[in-house]
């Protein structure tokens, strides 16, 4: 009998390590993370990182497992991640990957074609972007370039922008386009979970957790990587915010503002995402589904 690989997947904030756990417990088993900031270990509140409270004795993985000094990719996760995979099931017939990096768990499900090499008058014309024209130009090309990505891209991050940008204007294609090769063929039966609630309360609980990261210490947090904040890891919504407040362009409430702000938008492109999967059952927050396996 095949094994069964269930997908918890939606939004930042929507609860999905809550019903990941609760589907652990239900099925006895581990659980892969599909989140590409949380994997760095000293990023962990402002990724919201579940802690070993919260994973109340279910083994999670691929958890702060690396330092920001490293760099990290999809292919990279799904190398890791099938192996982990791999060694779950041979203890257990249903295994669990949750997280809201869709790249990630695209990777993972459908495997990589050949991406286009890298281009170094290509890299120099955006980087010389990036300078005179600031992120927001780089967002805006690849919007215009290829909107399907730009739903699950990592947008503040301008290393990752200017790749991906540079990926379609050395191929002429987009990530879609290029990823129109074979899919890899999957061991496991998948089963795709997505946290569906209305976009106001969905609002409400970034705003909240926001609020919440900064009586956790974020702003203390920040400050102590506030030295490496050239590093690709630290390039994201959370961080960025509050190093330009360190660096005194902006106030600690604009900063608190903008992380709110920011993170709103990469839930609305996450959903944006997530619902063209037709696979993909949604339930709401809280709601531990019967899948029918054992």
């Amino acid at each position: 009998m095949k094994k069964t690989l269930i997908v918890v997947l939606g939004p930042t904030a929507s609860g999905k390590t809550a019903l990941s756990i609760a589907l652990a417990r239900k099925y006895k088993t581990e659980i892969v993370s599909a989140d590409s900031r949380q994997v760095f270990r000293e990023m962990t509140i402002g990724t919201a990182r579940p802690t070993e409270q919260e994973w109340d004795g279910v083994q999670h993985h691929l958890l702060g497992h690396l330092s920001i000094h490293d760099n990290y990719n999809a292919a990279l996760y799904e190398r890791d991640a099938t192996k982990i995979l791999n060694a779950i099931f041979e203890k257990h017939d249903n295994a669990i990957v949750c997280g809201g990096t869709g790249l990630y768990i695209k990777a993972l499900l459908e495997g990589f074609d050949e991406v286009p090499p890298a281009d170094e008058t290509i890299r120099q014309q955006l980087e010389t972007d990036l300078s005179e024209k600031g992120i927001e130009y780089l967002q805006e090309e690849l919007k215009k370039r290829d909107p399907d990505f730009f739903a699950i891209a990592e947008i503040q991050n301008p290393q990752r922008l200017m790749r991906a940008i540079e990926m379609v204007m050395v191929s002429g294609k987009t990530h879609t386009e290029l990823r129109k090769g074979k899919k890899k063929t999957l061991p496991w039966i998948v089963r795709k979970i997505g946290i569906d609630l209305p976009r106001e309360e969905l609002y409400m609980r970034i705003n909240r957790r926001v609020d919440e990261m900064m009586q956790n210490g974020l702003l203390e947090e920040a400050k102590t990587l506030f030295p490496y904040k050239h590093l690709n890891a630290l390039q994201t919504v959370g961080y960025t915010e509050l190093f330009d407040h360190l660096e005194g362009k902006i106030d600690l409430e604009k900063a608190v503002e903008l992380i709110k702000q920011h993170t709103r938008n990469y839930a609305k492109r996450q959903l944006t995402w997530f619902r063209r999967d037709e696979e993909i059952i949604w339930v709401k927050p809280g709601v531990v589904p019967d899948l029918g396996i054992e």
